[in-house]
């Protein structure tokens, strides 16, 4: 059992930068694969960003490749989420997620989710 907790979420001015943590409980975080995904207002859940269990593979949503950056600190159970050069269109809720499955970006692999943290970009 895995429970995460998101923060790090706020109001920002487009252009400013945001930097999101998930802190996980659980002594088996560092064998999970993580993963940042968003719900926008009306819209479905997307994927946004993954990084394997060591941190040494990475990939993003289209939408956001060279703006946010996946890390992780295996020795404080925690992943981040570097936003950088926000748009109104990054508003969302950001939820982190864990699976046990190995590297997947889909929404289905992923068993644990945090209950989010809402991220609004003014313009």
């Amino acid at each position: 059992q895995v429970q995460l907790v998101e923060s790090g979420g706020g109001l920002v001015q487009a252009g400013g930068s945001l930097r999101l943590s998930c802190a996980a409980s659980g002594r088996t975080f560092s064998s999970y694969t993580m993963g940042w995904f968003r719900q926008a207002p009306g819209k479905e859940r997307e994927f946004v960003a993954v990084i394997s269990w060591r941190g040494g593979t990475t990939d993003y949503a289209d939408s956001v490749k060279g703006q946010f950056t996946i890390s992780r600190d295996n020795a404080k159970n925690t992943v981040y989420l570097q936003m950088n050069s926000l748009k109104p269109e990054d508003t969302a809720v950001y939820y982190c997620a864990a699976t046990p499955l190995g590297y997947c970006s889909r929404y289905g692999c992923y068993y644990y989710w945090g209950q989010g943290t809402q991220v609004t970009v003014s313009s």
